[in-house]
């Protein structure tokens, strides 16, 4: 049975976790608590090895519009690292995870919730999608890894028009700078994440798991220890089973029946 949340709704059914924030008095704002909800959910998601995709979604009307500002706007500089650092760990705990993470965005991401979408491997759309970072215009900056991701995936020129300037970027427009894997219309961004993830959940976990790690890794180091690190791991893939199911069944012209150990 899977554990129940205040703030949030797990599943895991038919090889896909499920998280949906659930905080929708609040358009789901990153609060303490809803926080703190995400943290057991991802280390009941990363330990069980029947979850082979997660989606995260906060439903069909909005995402997360941030951090709880009420929460913040009282807190010292000591206060606000320990905030930073359980947003930091949350973020690098989904970038991070042995299995594909798909971000199902409709209506606001904002601040702290689209850091979280930034830190997922694919960013599924919807047409009214808004993804933002306002923190400058309260007198701060993003704190959950913002700025640096947002670079990684737009370059600097379009990352400091969003931060410095709190613009908005829009569903179609997300797409067309590389902020978002696919746009499609709002009502099919739930089936088209669910789509992705049935056809990830066919692939071998551990060849899924070394290749995010793998290209992961691309983005924070030069291409010479890059490439040492995609030798290893392509190494490691010949320790599996399912290397062997796999190669086997493409000469034998069949559908591979793979384990999944991972």
């Amino acid at each position: 049975m899977v554990k129940e949340f205040q703030n949030i709704i797990l599943t895991i059914e038919e090889k896909i976790a499920t998280i949906v924030l659930n905080r929708p008095q609040a358009m789901n704002a990153l609060c303490s608590a809803l926080n703190n909800d995400l943290l057991d959910a991802l280390e009941i998601i990363r330990e069980d090895t029947s979850a082979r995709v997660l989606i995260i979604t906060g439903g069909s009307k909005f995402f997360a519009a941030g951090a709880d500002i009420k929460e913040m706007m009282d807190a010292d500089q000591f206060a606000a690292e320990r905030t930073a650092q359980k947003a930091h760990f949350i973020n690098d705990m989904l970038e991070s995870l042995p299995i594909p993470v798909i971000a199902a965005v409709n209506g606001p991401a904002l601040g702290g919730g689209c850091e979280i979408a930034l830190a997922c491997d694919f960013r599924i759309v919807g047409e009214k999608a808004m993804f933002g970072l306002p923190e400058v215009g309260l007198g701060v900056i993003p704190g959950a890894g913002g700025t640096q991701r947002l670079t990684k995936l737009v370059g600097p020129v379009k990352a400091k028009e969003v931060v410095l300037t709190g613009s908005v970027v829009r569903g179609k427009e997300a797409y067309d700078i590389g902020l978002a894997t696919k746009c499609v219309p709002d009502e099919d961004v739930l089936k088209e994440a669910l789509l992705l993830a049935g056809k990830l959940s066919e692939k071998p976990a551990a060849s899924l798991q070394y290749a995010k790690s793998a290209i992961n890794y691309a983005v924070e180091n030069d291409i010479k220890t890059g490439k040492q690190y995609e030798k290893s791991l392509f190494s490691l893939c010949f320790a599996t089973e399912d290397q062997k199911e796999g190669m086997k069944a493409f000469v034998e012209k069949r559908i591979p029946k793979f384990n999944n150990k991972r």
